[in-house]
């Protein structure tokens, strides 16, 4: 199919194209091995139960020797990445408004003894009971909303939670960096619409330096949001 006479298959199709050149030159070592793995993870119409599997992707041209030394000795430039998914064009309300999400979601790894760091992470609807307590990584995630009943999102920043980390801290660190990149990438301005940022009642406090225009929080019980005091001079909202 042809996209010459389709300026807005053209333009999704080099923000696409850019994006993977993007991608792969955060690629520090065995950038070959690792892109073609992740085109290999992408494409898979199903779930993927284990690396090795991979290797018979007609997305991956290698052998199971440079999948695994891919995932031993590859390197990835982290912050790198970040800013490159922080100047992709980003879902926004009609307004204009960014809506930014924060929570922390786990990588269940019950049957995993050897796997290091692992922490109970509670669950709901698993069983029975109300809530489990399941041993795994819990993962604090940073995503860009779409309007309506979609399920896409925009990931911009995720971090695992290690025995030491205190998740309100870290989830407030990685929202600041969030927001400070955003800004830095020209996807807010002064005069913008302020940043929306939704969370639920384990973020006890916002990152410093932010200033927070309507704090609100959202529980079980109260659908619907409850603005409190407003700062002077607002950017983001909470």
């Amino acid at each position: 199919m042809s996209v010459l006479n389709d300026a807005a298959c053209v333009e999704s199709s080099m923000v696409l194209s850019r994006f993977r050149n993007d991608v792969y030159a955060c690629l520090r070592a065995r950038g070959d091995a690792l892109f073609e793995l992740t085109d290999a993870l992408l494409c898979e119409p199903g779930p993927v139960h284990s690396p090795v599997d991979l290797t018979l992707s007609p997305e991956y041209q290698r052998g199971h020797g440079a999948l695994y030394g891919g995932l031993n000795h590859g390197r990835i430039d982290v912050e790198q990445l970040r800013q490159v998914l922080a100047r992709l064009p980003l879902p926004r309300w009609p307004d204009g408004r960014i809506v930014l999400a924060v929570d922390v979601s786990p990588w269940l790894r019950s049957n995993a003894t050897c796997s290091a760091e692992r922490l109970f992470c509670h669950v709901y609807g698993r069983a029975k009971s109300a809530s489990q307590f399941i041993p795994g990584w819990p993962y604090s995630f940073v995503a860009a909303l779409e309007m309506g009943r979609t399920s896409w999102t925009a990931p911009l920043d995720v971090v695992r939670l290690g025995p030491a980390d205190d998740a309100t801290a870290v989830t407030a660190a990685r929202l600041r960096g969030v927001v400070e990149r955003l800004i830095a990438a020209g996807q807010w301005r002064s005069g913008d619409p302020d940043m929306l940022i939704v969370t639920d009642a384990r973020l006890r406090h916002h990152p410093p330096g932010l200033r927070l225009a309507r704090p609100a929080r959202r529980t079980a019980r109260t659908h619907p949001f409850r603005p409190g005091p407003a700062p002077a001079r607002p950017t983001a909202t909470l």
